[in-house]
């Protein structure tokens, strides 16, 4: 890349907010049973704060690949403590950190919300539960909508696309509509590509190289491509099994550094420190660029 690149690059790009992962839950696909206890889940978040998280998403529900659904109020009371227990502590609140709700059930996002979160990120963008955009809407709480065609249990069989960036866009777009038309403001909306759902490992990387069909919507973007299935058949594809989190955390940090070409709202990601490290040493670069940049 050219200096003048570079410098173009410097005076267009935008921080991405990073979202660091908590997931309550027994069986998620990376973590699962790591952080489900309230101790657990409060150390964590205190070190992905430290490492420079801006947002703490928190779930109570797994959704990988054949996950059984979870009944709302023991995802309730998965999440809700933790929330709680995040907002009653000061070094929470001097971080500045948001709180966000991983969740496709209302019950739970209104619980969630009531607690103190400011973020709903529904993986399924209101077709899990009907009654999401309008419980959504009552809240001042940004939404984030992902491309979603189906629950874990046959998401691997729903993968037919004629054209997958333009589907997901189409798809995306249709949903965009629904939140709108149930009163949630376009101003509140955040959109994810969804990667991982209903996608197979090549659907996915082309969806990745592209990412600016999806910023054509005009709304702000959020990428989660942390730990999962298709980095690691890239990374071992005899055996994407056996990738462990140490190899699967450098490729998400690798593919963040990548991405950062494109404008992206934030990132999710479960190890914070390698993708906050990505995005520094993209910044430094940008700087050596451009080491006059104006000031916004």
């Amino acid at each position: 890349m050219t200096a003048l690149n570079l410098a173009e690059a410097a005076a267009s790009y935008k921080r991405p907010l990073v979202m660091g992962v908590i997931n309550m839950t027994p069986d998620s696909f990376s973590d699962g049973g790591t952080y489900n206890d309230l101790g657990a889940g409060l150390a964590q978040a205190r070190l992905l704060i430290l490492d420079g998280a801006d947002i703490i998403d928190i779930g109570g529900e797994s959704t990988r690949p054949g996950a059984e659904r979870v009944p709302v109020l023991e995802e309730i009371s998965r999440v809700v403590p933790l929330i709680e227990a995040l907002k009653a502590a000061d070094w929470f609140t001097a971080s500045g950190a948001k709180i966000s709700i991983d969740t496709m059930n209302s019950e739970t996002a209104a619980a969630a919300v009531a607690a103190g979160a400011s973020i709903v990120n529904d993986v399924s963008g209101g077709l899990a539960d009907p009654a999401m955009h309008k419980v959504v809407a009552a809240t001042d709480a940004t939404y984030l909508l992902s491309h979603w065609r189906g629950f874990s249990q046959n998401m691997d069989s729903l993968n037919q696309y004629a054209d997958i960036a333009a589907d997901v866009v189409a798809e995306l777009s249709e949903q965009v509509a629904i939140a709108i038309a149930n009163g949630i403001p376009r101003s509140r909306i955040v959109v994810d590509p969804g990667l991982g759902f209903a996608k197979d490992l090549k659907q996915n990387w082309e969806l990745v190289a592209r990412l600016d069909e999806v910023e054509k919507l005009g709304l702000p973007v959020m990428v989660g491509a942390s730990r999962k299935r298709f980095l690691a058949g890239v990374l071992d594809a005899e055996n994407p099994v056996s990738v462990d989190n140490s190899r699967r955390d450098l490729a998400t940090a690798v593919l963040t550094a990548l991405l950062l070409q494109r404008k992206l709202w934030g990132i999710r990601v479960h190890n914070v420190q390698a993708s906050v490290d990505a995005i520094k040493l993209v910044e430094a670069l940008r700087l050596a660029g451009n080491p006059n940049p104006k000031q916004s």
